[in-house]
């Protein structure tokens, strides 16, 4: 595979892996020591994660092995307790591996090494959103006590751009559970049907393809601890899989009409919309209206309380969002609630990890 360094410092803000990968808008990432979503308050943390990545238009033609980890810059400006939010020095290093898989690596069960070169740095400046001006965007966000103390507590978090049809399927076994039991029901799905990969020392699996999910029978996706969900996980397969519809049409509509667009898969409401479209396609101004968010509503904005969740919606984005300069976004809109849904990933993982 290849390997190479991004330096934090170069980045436009600073940049925490674990706190990005481990706050519950991901969960198709393992970590290598097998630790993942241990943690309650994830953060500062230097071990490799890893996903194989599908095939992505603009990004890579094969299925691919990412592996990163961090090194320096976080455990450092977290040793202090004393420390400002403007002390912390972003620097360290994101070190990565990355590389090709064979397409029909896997069709006779034997699991494929990669080993066509890969661009890591551009694959993960994708994913991770390195790209973001997350300095600017701290600044130009509600400046309230409780997004500033969120801001602080997990400074570098990012959001993540996820490949479309495993973050659908992720968020739809995302209700009434919690992220690690969410993180769980991925990886079961992942070593049940998903290509394996030879990482020398373990097996990794790709997430499983719509086709390989259609095949599926309620029965089977229940033995993996779906519950409720696993029709709901079948037939979204199998709308996929058929051509039917797929997550990636929403790309490109205003961003109502593309939640809406988003809830004829089933099992999919509002909320779990709003999850596809800002960890996933690009809308950045969405909002999941998940618990955490609503408490928050009760007890810092109770005016944004709409009655309704596309009226509340529609409050707490212009609340939480910033009016920052359109910026070459593929897909989503910009304007003064442009970088809500950056706001309400730090507040969600807030205060789902004991903050107030």
């Amino acid at each position: 595979m290849e390997s190479g360094r991004i330096d934090v410092s170069t980045l436009d803000g600073p940049f925490d892996l674990q706190s990005t990968l481990e706050s519950g808008q991901s969960y198709l990432w393992e970590r290598a020591d097998g630790d993942g979503y241990t943690e309650s308050a994830a953060h500062g943390g230097d071990a490799w994660y890893e996903t194989v990545l599908p095939p992505t238009p603009g990004l890579v033609d094969q299925p691919t092995v990412v592996r990163a980890r961090q090194r320096g810059g976080v455990d450092e400006r977290r040793s202090s307790a004393d420390r400002t939010q403007s002390d912390h020095v972003d620097d360290g290093t994101i070190e990565w591996e990355a590389g090709g898989v064979p397409a029909d690596a896997g069709d006779d069960g034997t699991p494929a090494a990669p080993t066509a070169s890969a661009d890591g740095e551009a694959i993960l400046t994708h994913l991770l959103r390195l790209d973001d001006d997350l300095a600017a965007i701290y600044d130009a966000t509600d400046d309230g006590a409780l997004l500033s103390r969120a801001y602080d507590r997990y400074r570098g978090l990012r959001l993540v751009r996820d490949p479309a049809f495993p973050c659908l399927i992720s968020f739809i076994c995302s209700a009434q559970m919690r992220v690690s039991r969410i993180f769980g029901m991925q990886r079961s799905l992942r070593q049940a049907y998903g290509t394996p990969v030879d990482l020398g020392d373990r097996t990794l699996h790709a997430y499983p393809t719509p086709e390989a999910l259609a095949e599926r029978t309620e029965d089977e996706l229940r033995e993996l601890s779906l519950g409720y969900r696993a029709p709901y996980v079948q037939r979204t397969a199998e709308m996929v899989a058929s051509g039917e519809a797929h997550p990636d049409d929403a790309r490109g509509l205003p961003y109502e009409d593309a939640r809406d667009e988003l809830t004829q898969f089933v099992g999919v409401g509002d909320k779990v919309a709003d999850c596809v479209l800002l960890f996933s396609l690009g809308y950045l101004q969405a909002i999941p209206l998940d618990t955490w968010i609503k408490t928050a509503i009760g007890d810092y904005f109770p005016d944004c309380e709409g009655g309704n969740y596309t009226e509340t919606s529609r409050a707490i984005r212009e609340r939480l969002g910033a009016g920052l300069p359109e910026r070459d976004e593929p897909f989503g809109e910009s304007g003064p609630d442009a970088y809500a849904g950056y706001a309400q990933t730090y507040v969600f993982h807030h205060l789902r990890t004991d903050g107030d």
